[in-house]
């Protein structure tokens, strides 16, 4: 099965040859080798690039371990190019396995990394540079230290409904009923029956992303982290902090684990692409909250699986889905805050902080959501409008239905739409 991963392959088709080592990073088995290694070369077959002018090195691959050396790779790759007349396209999958060697000129010096070999090969004119990496040894932050400018990341999520929906082809409800339960790793679409779906996503999370977090990173509290983890999954959506978690685990285990630890084990779950952090931020005084936050998970399948599908509660999980939605789109993501005024108990007015789900930013962009399941009495309906009439501007507003259908908008101005229609129509988003 071919599933079109249309958004990132235009995003490589665009950067060709413009002196950046294009850097396709992601959750592990999202897709990244499949986008470079069959999308995007079959793209450049299609349009006069000849076979042997692709260089693919597969890293995890025992036939091409020995250029898990960066002075292998850089002379293996130098040799095959250099003072040729062609262009050549050099793909290499599973970067982050390449080790840091000693300097053979000097060492007891800093050793060699991939990132020396790539950026020496960048300055080759008849060199284009083409990368996957998983893990946290290959993120944004290593891209923009290491490469020193001359990084170019293209994030891969896994699917989007939309992508989903193209390849399952289905029913759009029916399909959408799947998405809510088991996400969208592409391998999930190639599994038999639903028990085979389950098996494959609960190993993904167990068997590939937690041991590699607590092998690479020496986790000594594994027990903690999984007991973290099942309180993300279980809350995804919910405001929280590193005391709070503390706290709540030394309620439900009888553990002590400091604050600061858990914050670690948070930022190893974001650095290996599973959860996304969403700060809160003051819409009319324009700064963020350093705490609560809420969390997200990268694929709500993986999210269901980690928990064994016992919460498979759609109003949350619409929230992820939105969420995650936006960022495909290249949205950064936010919490909105918005004061307000209420009636206390007595009678007195009170200052309150009201919230709207997301304030997505692109650029001079913005647009405000509300991920509304159901919105069946005008209690609901006024609730989801209040915050967003309350943010001073005049910025696109859009409440996502869970019960609505086509986009229509009300009489305060504000787009309504069903979330099917949001999640295939990228045009909706302004």
């Amino acid at each position: 099965m071919v599933i079109e991963r249309n958004r990132y392959l235009k995003q490589l088709i665009d950067r060709k040859w413009n002196g950046q080592v294009k850097i396709v990073t992601g959750i592990r088995r999202c897709g990244k080798s499949f986008l470079l290694g069959y999308l995007f070369r079959n793209h450049l077959l299609a349009n006069g690039v000849r076979d042997d002018e692709i260089i693919h090195m597969e890293l995890d691959k025992a036939r091409d371990i020995r250029y898990r050396n960066p002075l292998e790779l850089a002379g293996f790759v130098r040799e095959l190019v250099d003072k040729k007349r062609e262009r050549f396209y050099l793909f290499v999958d599973e970067i982050q396995m390449s080790e840091p060697v000693d300097n053979p000129y000097l060492p007891r010096g800093r050793k060699v990394t991939f990132y020396d070999a790539l950026n020496e090969l960048r300055e080759m004119p008849n060199l284009d540079i083409y990368v996957t990496g998983s893990n946290s040894r290959m993120l944004s932050s290593d891209v923009l230290t290491e490469f020193r400018g001359r990084g170019d990341e293209i994030r891969l999520h896994p699917l989007t409904f939309s992508e989903f929906h193209s390849a399952m082809g289905e029913d759009r409800n029916a399909d959408l009923e799947q998405y809510f339960c088991f996400g969208g790793m592409p391998h999930v679409l190639a599994q038999p029956d639903d028990g085979a779906k389950t098996a494959y996503l609960q190993s993904l999370f167990n068997e590939m992303y937690l041991k590699d977090i607590v092998e690479r990173k020496k986790i000594e509290h594994p027990d903690v982290m999984n007991e973290m983890l099942d309180l993300l999954c279980s809350s995804v959506g919910s405001l929280t902090n590193p005391t709070k978690l503390a706290n709540t685990i030394r309620s439900k285990k009888g553990v002590s684990i400091s604050a600061n630890t858990l914050r670690s084990y948070l930022d190893y779950l974001e650095d290996a692409f599973l959860f996304r952090e969403c700060k809160r931020y003051d819409v009319r005084g324009k700064a963020y909250f350093d705490f609560p936050i809420k969390y997200y998970c990268e694929d709500v399948g993986l999210r269901n699986a980690r928990i064994g599908f016992r919460q498979v509660e759609k109003t949350h999980l619409m929230e992820n889905i939105v969420c995650n939605e936006l960022t495909a789109r290249g949205f950064s993501v936010d919490v909105g805050v918005v004061g307000d005024h209420a009636k206390s108990e007595r009678g007195n007015n009170v200052r309150i902080r009201r919230e709207i789900d997301f304030v997505a930013t692109k650029g001079n962009r913005r647009v405000y959501i509300q991920s509304a399941f159901s919105m069946a009495d005008d209690e609901k309906r006024l609730a989801e409008r209040r915050p967003l009439s309350l943010t001073g501007d005049s910025f696109p507003k859009i409440i996502v239905r869970g019960d609505g259908g086509k986009p229509l908008y009300d009489d305060f101005g504000m787009l309504h739409v069903g979330l099917p229609e949001f999640l295939l129509d990228e045009s909706i988003l302004p």
